[in-house]
């Protein structure tokens, strides 16, 4: 078995399955041609049977974040509100996490760690104060991943708790962005003109030559 498809059955990403060969935990039993591993369906099986039987999930995360530390007034407020839910609903066990980062940006540490734990089914809930909480775009596609890994995310919708100043700032760094690649493409474009250029004046003169 393929470490993808592998990695794919087990629910864990192939960097994970890796390390798991430097520990010893999944030896494989050989490579492709193109030094690809060929892990064994029966351990991978046993492997899955392991996680089912001792995986029991009972994570719950409320999540904070704004973009930049002169807003941890927005930042406490967002958890202030989330610790009064979750009490106001008797949930216990709850582990807020607080971040500080753009929404525009999926490298973000905790954002990852959140993930991946919600990827490894660590996570039953996911609580957000408001929507773009997670991520300024895209939070369909990382709801239905969370929900797909068995966590359900829970919204309260408080627009008071997402900052306009904020909306403001990722417009304006959508907008560099696009500019700098469209001055980028001019670039680009001179340079195909100056080939195109150089080529037809080779040609002519090869021309003349003949």
């Amino acid at each position: 078995m393929r470490t993808g498809k592998a990695a794919t059955l087990l629910g864990v990403s192939v960097k994970t399955l890796q390390r798991w060969e430097r520990e010893g935990r999944l030896i494989p039993v050989a490579r492709t041609d193109s030094n690809r591993r060929l892990s064994p369906e029966t351990q991978i099986r046993e492997v899955i049977g392991l996680r089912q039987a001792n995986h029991a999930p009972t994570k719950l995360v409320a999540s904070c974040r704004v973009t930049s530390a002169a807003q941890r007034t927005d930042l406490a407020n967002q958890r202030n509100v989330l610790e009064e839910f979750v009490a106001a609903k008797g949930l216990a066990g709850v582990e807020c996490i607080e971040e500080i980062g753009s929404g525009l940006n999926f490298k973000r540490k905790r954002f990852l760690a959140r993930m991946d734990a919600i990827g490894r089914r660590d996570v039953t809930m996911l609580i957000l104060a408001h929507r773009d909480r997670l991520t300024r775009f895209g939070v369909e596609w990382f709801e239905h991943d969370a929900k797909t890994h068995g966590c359900a995310v829970l919204v309260l919708t408080q627009e008071r708790l997402s900052p306009e100043p904020e909306m403001g700032q990722d417009v304006m760094t959508i907008v560099h962005g696009c500019s700098s690649r469209r001055y980028g493409l001019r670039n680009y474009r001179k340079q195909v003109d100056a080939a195109l250029k150089q080529d037809a004046h080779g040609v002519k003169k090869a021309q003349q030559c003949n």
